[in-house]
C-alpha cells in the first residue's frame, strides 16, 4: 500500500519486466508532451540563438570557437538558418504529437550539433533538454492528444507501459513511480507504479553539500534580490543569506522527491516546488528551464489528470480537445491475469534492460570526473551535466593575455575576450587550451610570428581571495593537454585559506561607504603588475600574511612588507608585488574612487542648493547657468554647466526608472522585448 507494488516483483527478471510493462493512462504523458514541445519552440529563438543567429555564425567571422569534439564546425549562415528552421519544425512537431517520431529526430539532431558545437553555451538546464528530448523519442507520448492519433486508431488513446513514466520521473528526480492518491486493493493493479531513482532534484542536493554552499558562500548576494524582501523582514540579510537561499535551497533539493512520493505530501510538496521555480524564473537567465520543471509536476499526480480538465470544459469545446473516454489496451503493455496476451516479447525485456542502465548511466555520469581529469578545474568537469547547479559563484579581477613574437621576442596584449564572444573561457582550462590554439593561428595574420600566448587570469570563487587559475609562464599553445589527464599548468585553488573568508567579510564590514577593498593571495616566485588609475588617489596595499616586495616601476623603487605592514601606492603608476616567502601571501588594496567621490559632493550640493531656492532659505540669486534647475531655460548666451547637465539627466533618467517601476510597465518592456526578438 505505501510503495505501489511487491517486494516479490524485484526478485525476478520477469516479474521485474512485467512490472514495468504494467498499462497507464497516456494523458498526463502527452499533456507534458505538449508542454514540452511548445516551451522548445519559444527555447529556439530565444536560448538557442536563433534570434541572433547573424551575429554568432556570420561567414567569414573571425572568431575563436569551442566544440566539445575538434572536428566539429558550424555551418554556413543559411545552412544554419536551415538546421535551426528543422529543429524548431521539430519543436512543434513534439507539440502537436504530428509524425512524432520523425520530429524527435527532427529537434534532438540538430540540437545536441549545436550543443556539441560550443561548449560555452553548456549549463545543466541546456543539457536536461536534450535528455528529456531524447527519452520522449523512445516513449509512447503521442498516444493521447496528438495528430498521429487522429490517423491512427490503434494509437488513439491507448495505454503506455509503466517504464515510460518511470524513465521521465527517474531524469527529474523523483524516487518513486506509484499511483498516487488511493492505494490499490490488488498488488498487481496496473494503475501501480514502483520506486526509481533520484538524479536532477536529489543529486542537485547532494553537491549543496559542499561546505561553500553549507557555509553560505556560494550565492552571497542573492538576499539583496526584492524576492526575498519579505524574508528580509523579520531575518537580517545575512541570516536570509543562509537559512533562505542555501538552507532552503539545500532543503528543497534533498526533500522534494520524496515529499512527492507520498500521497499526503505531495500536495504541500508540489506548492512549495512550484514555488521554487517561479522564484528561480526571476532570478535568474534560464530560459525556459523553471517552466520545463513546472510542466513535469504533472508527471507526478494521477495519470488521468488532463481527462478531469478535459470534462470540465464546455461540450463544444471538448469536441476538440482529446477524450475523455478511459484508454484501450495496448500490445506494448502486459496484463497479466486472464488478460494476459502470452509471454513477455525480447521488445520488452529490452526496454526493461534500457531503463536501468539509463538510470545508473544518469547516476554515474555526475560522479565520472574522475575519468575526464583534462576537464577539472577548480570544480570538476564541464559545467552543464553534474547538476551542481550554483553551488560555485565566480568574480573576475584581473585577466591578461599576452602575445610574444617566436621570431622577433616583440611582446604585446590582447584584449580579454578578443576574437570570441563568451567569457565561459576564463574559468576552464581545456578552453584556455583552445583559445590559444585559435589565437596562434589568427595572430599571424597580423604580421604576428610563430606566437607564444601567456593568460594570467585571477578569480575568486565562493568569495575567496583572488588568484591566478593558470601558471603565467606558460605559453599554452605549447603546453599540453589531454581530456584525460590532470592540467599540469593549472594552479591549484588555496583552500587552506578559506577560513579568511569570514574575516575578510568583518574587513569589509569596517569600511565606510566610499572605500573598497580586493583580496589577493598569491604563490610564492611569482608577481602582480597593476596600474593604479589616476582616479583612485587614495589606494594603499596591506600584508595580511606572508611576505612581499613592491616594486614602484617609474621611481625604481623597492618596499618589502611583512605580515601586517602597509604603504600607499602612488596613482596613474604600474606597479609590481613579488611573493617572496616560501608560502602563499596575502595581502589587499584599499583604494577610493577620488574622482567618482568629488562627483557625487558636487551632485549634492546641487540637490541641496535647489531645495534651498524652493523653501526659501537661499537668499542669493542663482548665476545664470544654474538656472535650468528650477526648470527655466538657460539665458541666451550663458554657458550650460557640464554639471547641471549630469544633475538633469540624472533625474530625468530616475523619474524614467519610477514611472516604469509598476508592474504594468515592466510586463509592457517584456513582451516588447519578446515581440522584437521573435520578430526578429
Amino acid at each position: 500500500r505505501l510503495l505501489g507494488f511487491e517486494l516479490r516483483e524485484l526478485t525476478r527478471w520477469h516479474r521485474f519486466v512485467r512490472l514495468l510493462h504494467r498499462p497507464q493512462d497516456p494523458a498526463a504523458l502527452g499533456a507534458f508532451r505538449a508542454a514540452f514541445g511548445l516551451l522548445m519552440a519559444l527555447d529556439v529563438p530565444q536560448e538557442r540563438g536563433l534570434g541572433h543567429l547573424d551575429q554568432r555564425y556570420l561567414d567569414g567571422l573571425e572568431v575563436c570557437r569551442f566544440p566539445l569534439l575538434p572536428f566539429l564546425a558550424p555551418l554556413p549562415l543559411d545552412w544554419m538558418y536551415l538546421l535551426y528552421t528543422v529543429m524548431f519544425l521539430g519543436a512543434l512537431g513534439i507539440m502537436l504529437g504530428c509524425c512524432y517520431r520523425l520530429s524527435c529526430v527532427a529537434f534532438l539532431c540538430p540540437y545536441w550539433y549545436l550543443l556539441l558545437l560550443d561548449k560555452t553555451s553548456w549549463n545543466n538546464h541546456s543539457y536536461l533538454y536534450g535528455l528529456l528530448g531524447f527519452q520522449l523519442a523512445l516513449l509512447g507520448a503521442d498516444r493521447y492528444g496528438s495528430v498521429d492519433g487522429l490517423f491512427r486508431p490503434r494509437k488513439r488513446n491507448a495505454h503506455v507501459p509503466l517504464w515510460n513514466y518511470a524513465l521521465l520521473r527517474a531524469q527529474v528526480g523523483v524516487p518513486a513511480l506509484r499511483h498516487p492518491r488511493d492505494p490499490p486493493q490488488d498488488p498487481r493493479d496496473p494503475l501501480t507504479m514502483p520506486p526509481q531513482v533520484f538524479i536532477v532534484y536529489f543529486i542537485a542536493g547532494l553537491k549543496k553539500l559542499d561546505a561553500d554552499w553549507v557555509g553560505g558562500f556560494s550565492m552571497g548576494t542573492l538576499a539583496r534580490h526584492w524576492l526575498f524582501a519579505p524574508f528580509r523582514l523579520v531575518l537580517s540579510e545575512e541570516l536570509t543569506s543562509r537559512l533562505v537561499v542555501h538552507g532552503g535551497g539545500l532543503v528543497l533539493d534533498l526533500s522534494a522527491g520524496f515529499l512527492l512520493f507520498f500521497d499526503a505530501t505531495r500536495p504541500l510538496a508540489l506548492v512549495f516546488v512550484t514555488y521554487f521555480h517561479c522564484m528561480n524564473s526571476q532570478l535568474f537567465s534560464i530560459g525556459m528551464f523553471s517552466y520545463t520543471m513546472l510542466a513535469t509536476n504533472g508527471l507526478f499526480c494521477r495519470p488521468e489528470w488532463p481527462r478531469g480538465l478535459v470534462a470540465r470544459c464546455p461540450p463544444r469545446l471538448q469536441a476538440w480537445l482529446p477524450s475523455t473516454e478511459p484508454p484501450q489496451p495496448s500490445p506494448d503493455c502486459h496484463y497479466g491475469g486472464r488478460r494476459a496476451r502470452g509471454g513477455l516479447r525480447p521488445r520488452q525485456h529490452l526496454a526493461a534492460a534500457f531503463t536501468i542502465l539509463y538510470v545508473l548511466e544518469q547516476l554515474f555520469l555526475p560522479y565520472s570526473h574522475f575519468i575526464t581529469q583534462g576537464y577539472n578545474n577548480w570544480t570538476n568537469g564541464l559545467y552543464g551535466y553534474s547538476w551542481d547547479m550554483m553551488v560555485h559563484s565566480r568574480f573576475h579581477q584581473h585577466v591578461k593575455i599576452t602575445y610574444r613574437d617566436g621570431l622577433t621576442g616583440e611582446v604585446g596584449y590582447l584584449k580579454p575576450g578578443a576574437f570570441t564572444q563568451s567569457r565561459r573561457w576564463r574559468d576552464h582550462a581545456d578552453m584556455l587550451k583552445q583559445y590559444s590554439a585559435c589565437l596562434s593561428q589568427l595572430l599571424p595574420r597580423y604580421n604576428i610570428s610563430q606566437p607564444q600566448i601567456y593568460f594570467d587570469v585571477w578569480v575568486s570563487i565562493n568569495e575567496r581571495f583572488q588568484q591566478r587559475l593558470v601558471d603565467p609562464r606558460v605559453d599554452l599553445v605549447r603546453a599540453p593537454w589531454s581530456p584525460w589527464t590532470p592540467t599540469p599548468w593549472l594552479l591549484p585553488l588555496l583552500v587552506d585559506l578559506s577560513p579568511w573568508r569570514q574575516r575578510l567579510q568583518e574587513l569589509e564590514a569596517q569600511l565606510d561607504g566610499h572605500t573598497d577593498a580586493v583580496f589577493i593571495a598569491d604563490f610564492p616566485g611569482l608577481h602582480l603588475e597593476n596600474f593604479v588609475s589616476e582616479d583612485l588617489g587614495n589606494t594603499s596595499l596591506r600584508v595580511l600574511k606572508g611576505q612581499v616586495l613592491v616594486e614602484l616601476v617609474e621611481q625604481q623603487q623597492n618596499h618589502s612588507l611583512q605580515e601586517g605592514q602597509g604603504m600607499q601606492l602612488p596613482a596613474g603608476q604600474y606597479h609590481k608585488v613579488h611573493t617572496v616567502s616560501p608560502e602563499p601571501s596575502c595581502y589587499m588594496y584599499l583604494y577610493v574612487n577620488t574622482t567618482a567621490l568629488e562627483l557625487e559632493q558636487n551632485l549634492t550640493r546641487l540637490q541641496e542648493l535647489r531645495e534651498r531656492v524652493r523653501n526659501g532659505t537661499e537668499q542669493a540669486p542663482l548665476p545664470p547657468e544654474l538656472r535650468p534647475l528650477l526648470g527655466e531655460p538657460l539665458p541666451a548666451g550663458a554657458p550650460l554647466d557640464p554639471l547641471v547637465s549630469l544633475f538633469l539627466r540624472r533625474e530625468q533618467r530616475q523619474q524614467r526608472r519610477e514611472r516604469e517601476a509598476g508592474l504594468a510597465q515592466r510586463l509592457r518592456r517584456f513582451l516588447r522585448r519578446k515581440f522584437f526578438l521573435f520578430r526578429r
